[in-house]
């Protein structure tokens, strides 16, 4: 709920919104936790599997930027607009 003055049409005061409750019991709260222990553990074991394989994806995309700057040959300076004048 905002309060704003009329006349500078600025707010003056707020009241902010009840937040619900999360859980209805512990039980909820305690089994919510345990799902979200196992969402981390997933999220850290795909982590390290992806830092396992990045030196491996890095050299590949080296590897492929090198021979594509080999296929297409370097033209110079690039012409800009402020050249033209």
């Amino acid at each position: 709920m905002l309060k704003v003055d009329p006349e500078t049409r600025a707010v003056i005061a707020h009241t902010a919104k009840a937040a619900p409750k999360m859980f209805a019991d512990m039980e909820e709260a305690a089994r919510a936790m345990r799902e979200q222990e196992g969402r981390k553990e997933s999220l850290f074991r795909q982590s390290v599997e992806a830092e396992k394989n990045k030196a491996n994806l890095l050299e590949k995309k080296f590897q492929e930027a090198v021979k594509r700057a080999k296929e297409t040959p370097d033209k110079g300076k690039p012409l800009r607009d402020f050249d033209l004048d």
